[in-house]
């Protein structure tokens, strides 16, 4: 089989801060920008890599979610448990110094973990938790 991973989905509670987070201070292309009723879907990816894409959606919006499971998206965002995503960069320690300059929340610095990558850990405004670790 030839299989890859085209798009991931990260949800979105605020359409223009998750655009200016992941354009403006991780340096993504925008790809798509689609607004129905209100509500808009963005796919951006890193440049020079056209079939990686992460799409920002709104979330909960599936017919087939109740109000209940809503709710516990909505609690589960505003604590940083619902999404998360692993990037990776050739240079982790001056990629973390360019997102804390932009005011992304930090959770983790840099650091050699014991299972042999060095990473660190921030929040995009939506809470989703984004792993930043290095390609060595």
């Amino acid at each position: 089989m030839d299989i890859s991973i085209h798009a991931s989905f990260l949800p979105h509670d605020d359409p223009d801060a998750a655009l200016a987070f992941y354009r403006d201070a991780l340096g993504f292309e925008v790809r798509n920008d689609v607004g129905y009723n209100g509500l808009r879907w963005i796919t951006v990816g890193p440049p020079g890599q056209p079939d990686i894409n992460i799409v920002l959606h709104p979330p909960g919006v599936d017919p087939g979610i109740t109000d209940d499971e809503r709710r516990v998206i909505t609690e589960m965002m505003a604590k940083g448990t619902y999404g998360g995503i692993v990037l990776a960069t050739k240079d982790v320690d001056g990629t973390f110094a360019q997102l804390q300059a932009s005011d992304a929340e930090v959770i983790q610095e840099p650091i050699d973990q014991p299972y042999g990558v060095r990473d660190c850990a921030f929040r995009d405004p939506a809470g989703n938790m984004i792993r930043l670790q290095e390609i060595r």
